[in-house]
């Protein structure tokens, strides 16, 4: 089974999202596709999974669209499917900030590829490395002295971006999420807060692994479906999640599952959590990916 992930930041004509929806879906159930898709007028953000030739196909469907000709795909491997449903839906933001002044496609900060990162770690170069993921996801690993914001949603970053040291304005920063996408809205909202010298990890961490694998990462990261987290050779862990309270249960964690050892709550997926599970809800909880 292959996972596939994609975005991109495209001006779509609010009254064609109707008809692109139907597009997608239709052609993503003829060939038995599981995930989420979402449009909106910003652009698209994608989350599929299938055995490879199907992939493939669906990958040279999308490309027939103009908007969608060079998505960049994020693919890792799983034994299972980690989606019960298919689904494409309309939403104002492909990913939800709440901040109608970021309009990546329009402007966007500069980006930095993984093997510059690396790059810069191996130098130990003065850069300030942002993580602009929520805290249950932190949780489970991070890059190395990778600032942390404290956040449960990614609405709350602009809030915490103004808490953030003035000292760091002018220094260099490299924000960094999951798949690229946080980070995109999030490197240019700091460029219009008055931060001077901020750019984005092409791909955020699932690309880095791809290139880098585990270097300057301590842990396994947390993705938006029912494998919970991967390595960073890409491959899924045993990790789950808390149903209740979200944070990742690792193996030392399961321990007494199904209570867990954060919320102290049945860490079990109940009638209601399945039911979000099916409809891509627990994916998309990072509101991203």
């Amino acid at each position: 089974m292959i996972n596939v992930s994609a975005y991109k930041f495209v001006r779509l004509q609010e009254d064609y999202l109707a008809v692109l929806k139907v597009e997608l879906l239709t052609k993503a159930k003829q060939l038995g596709l599981k995930g989420t898709i979402l449009l909106s007028v910003e652009g698209i953000n994608l989350f599929i999974s299938a055995m490879p030739e199907i992939i493939e196909e669906y990958k040279q469907f999308l490309a027939s669209y103009d908007e969608f000709a060079d998505l960049p795909f994020k693919d890792s491997p799983s034994k299972d499917q980690p989606f019960t449903r298919m689904l494409v839906r309309i939403k104002k933001e492909i990913i939800s900030m709440g901040v109608d002044e970021v309009v990546p496609h329009e402007h966007t900060a500069p980006y930095i590829s993984a093997e510059d990162l690396k790059s810069a770690y191996d130098a130990d170069e003065d850069i300030v490395i942002l993580d602009t993921r929520n805290d249950y996801e932190i949780a489970l690993g991070k890059f190395h002295d990778a600032i942390e914001l404290d956040i449960k949603s990614f609405r709350e970053f602009p809030d915490a971006i103004s808490k953030l040291p003035e000292n760091i304005k002018h220094k260099k920063i490299v924000t960094y999420c999951t798949g690229g996408i946080r980070c995109e809205k999030a490197a240019e909202y700091m460029q219009q807060q008055g931060f001077t010298d901020v750019c984005q990890l092409d791909g955020g961490i699932l690309k880095y692994f791809e290139e880098c694998g585990g270097n300057y990462y301590d842990g396994e990261c947390f993705v938006f479906d029912k494998r919970v987290a991967v390595n960073s050779k890409l491959d899924e862990t045993n990790t789950k999640q808390c149903f209740a309270c979200r944070m990742p249960l690792t193996d030392k964690d399961q321990a007494d599952y199904p209570t867990c050892p954060h919320c102290g709550g049945n860490a079990a997926m109940g009638k209601r959590e399945r039911d979000r599970l099916a409809a891509g809800e627990s994916m998309l909880g990072c509101s991203t990916t």
